[in-house]
């Protein structure tokens, strides 16, 4: 190998190319005025006014895909317990549910009542069973030819016998599917705040695993998971001092040996630099294990404003919604995939590049790694069948060291028509990991194990014959690839081209 401090890992990228399936943010409000004891003042609930723009730029501008909309059971019944739910206060609520629907993306009804009712635990005291199977069968039998509406059953229940409530989950997933809504995700909550550090030692992620749809399976049963990262675990305190990954690691075991999806539906941080480091290095571990974890959901944005101390909510600046630092970095970097636009992969030249004479020994932390197809392919240049010489194939790939260990990104994006390049950054200090091969899908043939980089420059300098691409706004642009034509035998070229994957590491 040419870098020095390098290794090939093989199949590592594939743990490295996952992120989960749902991200999205809560829009809270109709949760004001809730306390863990479940009392619920009305007059505190406030819907956010820009809700539907919020949740337009969420999913238009960002991508994300999954709402969650808190509620009091109190506001839903105008505080009648075990009453029909009121015109008015759900027609509110619903104008909520519509708007996120109108963007395409799941919309999580949360009843945000800590399983309690005006300091009663439900099923174990306070509320009967009855008077919430009702609350959920109604709402159950309004949404239920929506399959984008998810259920969760109840926001951080605590202190209760998990056994017991248990038996009350189930009553509610059984309503829920009687009542029509027999495809859709239900959230199962389970004791101490709904904790990844005590789901599993407190015996709810065993008991929760046991509920059942009518017709005895698990689908779409999915257990639901919060998470802070301050000292007392309560989202109330600026600094950080766990990044969760012991927790989550542990809940991922259990959920892998059980066959079983959890979903992250709250967690949050600040914008403390010991929160942007933990926050990052949470999320990105969630990402990496999305085969349990299906989703997560950043708490919060809504109707809270800038000095909110776990605030997502955009900030309006000349017209436009602003994400924070926070935002950005944290929920998003871990989540979004690298893309390339149409004008950063220029035309190759008429003849192949020639790798650089000279390479550096180490990699400093502001590097780009300019990798070409004669890294991997042979000698010789080979036209596809019936398709005339392949274009070229060289990317130029930002290694991103802001938050180290913390930005984990997947790209797919065609290099040209018969190749793509898939790319993450980092997973330790200073990582690229690239793997590149032949879309044709004919059987595989060893690539030529040649390794010759073409160059390796800090970011924004790198050789004459780059041209800069448009950066980030405010930033510089970076070196794009120009050209280095592609290489390879004709069997090579339809068959499957693995290079494993170059890690590059800062000494």
């Amino acid at each position: 190998m040419l870098f020095h401090n390098s290794v090939l890992l093989g199949l590592a990228p594939i743990m490295a190319l996952a992120k989960v399936q749902y991200l999205g943010v809560a829009i809270a409000g109709g949760d004001f005025g809730c306390q863990i004891d479940g009392t619920c003042a009305l007059s505190s609930a406030q819907l956010p006014g820009d809700g539907a723009d919020q949740m337009k730029h969420f999913v238009g501008d960002l991508g994300m895909n999954m709402m969650r909309l808190p509620i009091s059971w109190q506001y839903l019944v105008n505080n009648q317990l075990g009453g029909g739910l009121d015109t008015t206060n759900l027609g509110k609520y619903d104008q909520m549910v519509q708007s996120c629907l109108k963007t395409g993306a799941h919309c999580m009804i949360d009843i945000h009542n800590f399983a309690r009712w005006n300091g009663g635990i439900i099923g174990q005291g306070g509320p009967s069973d009855d008077q919430f199977v009702s609350l959920w069968t109604q709402l159950a039998t309004k949404y239920a030819q929506n399959e984008k509406v998810a259920f969760e059953i109840m926001n951080e229940p605590h202190d209760l016998d998990v056994n017991i409530w248990t038996q009350t989950c189930q009553k509610v997933v059984t309503a829920i599917r009687q009542a029509g809504a027999t495809s859709q995700m239900i959230l199962l909550p389970g004791t101490n705040f709904d904790s990844a550090a005590t789901l599993v030692s407190s015996g709810s992620a065993t008991a929760l695993m046991g509920i059942q749809n009518p017709d005895g399976t698990t689908d779409n049963l999915v257990l639901d998971i919060h998470k802070y990262l301050d000292e007392d675990n309560s989202g109330t305190h600026k600094e950080c001092v766990t990044d969760n990954v012991e927790e989550f690691k542990a809940l991922a075991k259990f959920l892998r040996d059980n066959g079983r999806k959890g979903l992250v539906s709250e967690s949050g941080a600040s914008n403390a630099a010991s929160c942007l480091k933990a926050f990052c290095s949470q999320n990105n571990f969630i990402n990496a294990n999305s085969d349990v974890f299906v989703g997560f959901v950043g708490w919060a944005a809504g109707s809270f404003d800038a000095s909110y101390v776990m605030g997502l909510t955009p900030t309006k600046q000349n017209g436009k919604m602003v994400d924070n630092q926070l935002m950005m970095q944290c929920i998003m970097a871990p989540w979004t995939s690298f893309s390339f636009s149409n004008n950063t992969i220029a035309q190759p030249p008429t003849t192949p590049q020639k790798p650089s004479a000279q390479m550096p020994t180490s990699l400093s932390p502001s590097s780009t790694m300019v990798l070409d197809s004669t890294m991997v392919l042979g000698p010789s240049i080979v036209p596809f069948p019936g398709k005339g010489t392949p274009t070229a194939n060289l990317v130029t790939i930002p290694l991103l060291t802001a938050a180290p260990t913390a930005v984990s990104k997947f790209s797919t994006r065609p290099i040209d028509s018969y190749t793509e390049m898939f790319i993450t950054s980092p997973i330790s200090d200073m990582t690229t990991m690239t793997r590149l091969f032949s879309a044709t899908g004919a059987p595989p043939e060893m690539p030529n194990p040649t390794f010759r980089p073409l160059a390796l420059s800090p970011l924004g300098s790198g050789p004459s014959h780059l041209p800069k691409a448009p950066g980030a706004a405010g930033s510089p642009g970076s070196p794009v690839a120009t050209g280095g034509a592609v290489a390879t035998s004709r069997a090579a070229a339809c068959g499957l081209v693995f290079m494993g994957t170059v890690v590059a590491m800062l000494l």
